[in-house]
């Protein structure tokens, strides 16, 4: 079982931190992200690990926790300076931004909306393997939202680019903040319209239409991607009883 330090460990080890950030409480304690002066921890008694390590290997709620501290560290480092005149920024003290005295300018955490999406086709459901992640899943299509576009739009582009198809009927499903490292998850539904499967070589290794007894390797639990699948695995078990009757 992995625990994560409390600031009396912290203190105990003499283990030098800076740049210390609120992020709420968890279990009734307060709970604080800061950036390690050494990357060389002398004690056995913890170990650096990387966020998606984490995944099955503590509660739910402790592996969000640990994304909101790796999003909130990234997003202080890439805003230290301003980027209109590129002076230093400094934190404001009535919310969290970080702010310029020099001309003005307020920077607030970032998000990257991106939308996620279910295609089914029938009693199948269309399934991708990305050419940017070593793990060999298949999972459902997902894309980044562009500018002036609403998310729908993003959801028959990216299906469009991505495989090739038309998609009708999208539904919004649910969202899901995903700190890799700041994307915030917006889930659809959508039913296949028309179309063969061309896959884009260069963002999809392979892409096919699946039924629930046939399923390849699928994303863990704790995603969004994981859920969509398990309702249409869900939804196919309720129309096939319904059969029965």
């Amino acid at each position: 079982m992995l625990l994560f330090p409390l600031w009396q460990d912290i203190q105990a080890l003499n283990i030098k931190t800076v740049d210390w950030q609120y992020l709420g409480t968890l279990g009734g304690r307060a709970c604080y992200t800061a950036v390690l002066k050494d990357t060389t921890l002398s004690s056995n008694s913890f170990m650096l690990r990387g966020i998606r390590s984490l995944f099955g290997r503590v509660e739910e709620e402790q592996m969000w926790v640990a994304g909101l501290a790796n999003q909130y560290v990234i997003w202080n480092e890439n805003h230290r300076y301003c980027g209109k005149c590129g002076r230093l920024t400094t934190d404001k003290t009535d919310e969290r931004a970080k702010a310029c005295l020099h001309c003005g300018l307020v920077n607030y955490p970032r998000l990257s909306p991106a939308v996620i999406m279910a295609v089914i086709k029938d009693h199948q459901i269309l399934l991708a393997q990305s050419q940017r992640f070593h793990a060999k899943f298949f999972s459902v299509l997902a894309g980044f939202v562009e500018p002036g576009e609403t998310l729908e739009e993003c959801v028959q582009r990216e299906i469009r680019e991505e495989v090739g198809l038309t998609v009708k009927n999208i539904r919004y499903f649910g969202s899901q903040p995903w700190p890799f490292p700041d994307s915030l998850m917006i889930a659809f539904t959508a039913e296949y319209a028309e179309g063969e499967i061309e896959i884009d070589h260069t963002e999809i290794a392979d892409a096919g239409w699946f039924s629930p007894g046939n399923l390849p390797l699928i994303p863990p639990k704790i995603s969004i991607a994981r859920q969509l699948i398990d309702w249409f695995i869900e939804k196919c078990s309720m129309e096939e009883d319904r059969t029965k009757k």
